[in-house]
């Protein structure tokens, strides 16, 4: 039985999958669910000019806002078809290596379960298992569900 599920999302289609296997999940547990947004910090200080480093954290910060916008809406306007009426969500929005923010909040949080797409929306990582994924899955000391 899962009490708190983090639920690691990008915005991308995989994560939104992972969203609604994670709605299934704490319904059914009447579990909460923490959504966590990581703005990777590799792409913002990759540039060189400090105007652009500050439109990308800005561009990031937004992305961000509107992945756990779009969870929260899913939740709290729709009632999930009636499948989670009584899940309590957490949404937070973090900076740093993605895998690590992700184990550490698990660990911060005293998750029970970690539940994210198997790769992300950046670049190459699209036709990668996914280094994040494999980088919490090595990592976690809780099971891990990567959703594809």
């Amino acid at each position: 039985m899962y009490r708190k599920i983090l639920l690691a999302t990008d915005n991308s289609e995989q994560a939104e999958k992972a969203g609604e296997h994670a709605i299934s999940m704490a319904g059914s547990n009447s579990a909460d669910i923490i959504v966590l947004y990581v703005i990777d910090a590799y792409y913002k200080y990759a540039l060189p000019q400090k105007e652009l480093r500050e439109q990308l954290d800005e561009q990031l910060r937004e992305d961000g806002k509107e992945a756990v916008k779009k969870f929260k809406s899913k939740i709290e306007e729709k009632k999930c078809a009636g499948k989670c009426p009584n899940i309590n969500l957490i949404t937070m929005i973090k900076e740093g290596k993605p895998a690590e923010v992700i184990l550490k909040t698990a660990e911060e949080e005293n998750v029970d379960h970690i539940v994210m797409g198997k790769s992300g929306k950046h670049g190459i990582e699209r036709f990668l298992l996914g280094s994040t994924a494999e980088n919490v899955v090595r990592g976690s000391k809780i099971p891990v569900n990567v959703i594809s």
